[in-house]
């Protein structure tokens, strides 16, 4: 059934499960860090308004509504064909390509709108941003890196709030950013270990279908611990006090606890890995830098 023949509550869930609003999670933590620092540096808080903050919130969500649409769409035959993903919302034929078109153009139309009501920087680098995020269905028909490129996706999120909130970027955000973009990359390796057969039949590419799963793995971990770095050194380039760190502390753990979940032969947990310990990951950090700014000062 078609969700024009739908309708109401359902057509709306049809497509929050389209471009898996429940993802969010993974970003937007980052970028309410991003809108604290930044907002910190002018040096009247971490609090810098509700007209910035719910232009931020519009942005992020908009821009990853386009991105997720864009993938489903772009990846659409591709979808059809695997047994983990042929129930889409596409392939399974409950959205029509046009309805999945108009949603994308609606979401980077409201992008650019919510962009351009933060200021001008903004506005100016919202075609950069849009395009990273887009990038990755494209990327990943010709490239195992295509993980970084996803990373890099999310990794804008804090960069992009705290131009948002200060008018301008400054080097203090960038570990942050980069620490998202390993720490992204690496999970998205673990994910790809479920289609690594798939992807080499059908020639994508992913690191796991290039290298192997005990080599993906090993490149996994490596990005995590650099996370965890960059993180550290993010912290201390931002002035972040004791109960940041503390988070740092906590979500190394969890990434430390999310590789042991996974190996080479045993892929039976990567959902929770994947999901639900990083879910953890970027929303305890947030809490931790919400304390740390509120209590730590």
């Amino acid at each position: 059934m078609a969700v024009s023949e739908v309708g109401g509550l359902k057509a709306f869930r049809v497509y929050l499960e389209m471009i898996k609003i429940e993802h969010s999670v993974f970003a937007l933590p980052f970028a309410m860090i991003g809108m604290m620092w930044g907002s910190r540096s002018l040096n009247h808080g971490p609090w810098p308004g509700w007209w910035d903050f719910c232009w931020i919130v519009v942005a992020m969500v908009s821009c990853r509504s386009a991105a997720m649409a864009f993938n489903r769409i772009a990846d659409r035959n591709i979808d059809a064909l695997n047994p983990r993903t042929k129930m889409r919302a596409i392939p399974a034929g409950i959205l029509q390509l046009r309805h999945a078109n108009l949603f994308f153009f609606g979401s980077c139309v409201l992008f650019f709108v919510a962009a351009g009501m933060l200021n001008r920087l903004a506005l100016e680098l919202s075609p950069v941003a849009l395009g990273i995020t887009l990038l990755y269905s494209v990327t990943k028909r010709f490239t195992p890196l295509c993980h970084f490129v996803l990373g890099m996706s999310l990794g804008i999120a804090p960069a992009a709030a705290w131009i948002a909130v200060t008018g301008k970027l400054a080097m203090a955000i960038g570990p942050i950013s980069l620490a998202v973009v390993l720490w992204t990359a690496g999970f998205d390796i673990i994910y790809a270990l479920q289609d690594d057969e798939f992807d080499r039949e059908h020639r994508l590419r992913s690191l796991p279908q290039t290298l192997g799963r005990p080599k993906a793995l090993g490149i996994s971990r490596l990005c995590h611990s650099l996370a965890v770095v960059s993180l550290i050194a993010g912290g201390l380039m931002s002035g972040a006090g004791t109960i940041w760190f503390m988070g740092v502390g906590a979500a190394a753990g969890l990434m430390f606890y999310e590789q042991s979940l996974v190996s080479p032969n045993d892929l039976s947990r990567v959902n929770m890995a994947f999901f639900t310990l990083n879910g953890f990951v970027s929303l305890g950090l947030f809490v931790f830098a919400l304390f740390d700014q509120r209590l730590g000062r």
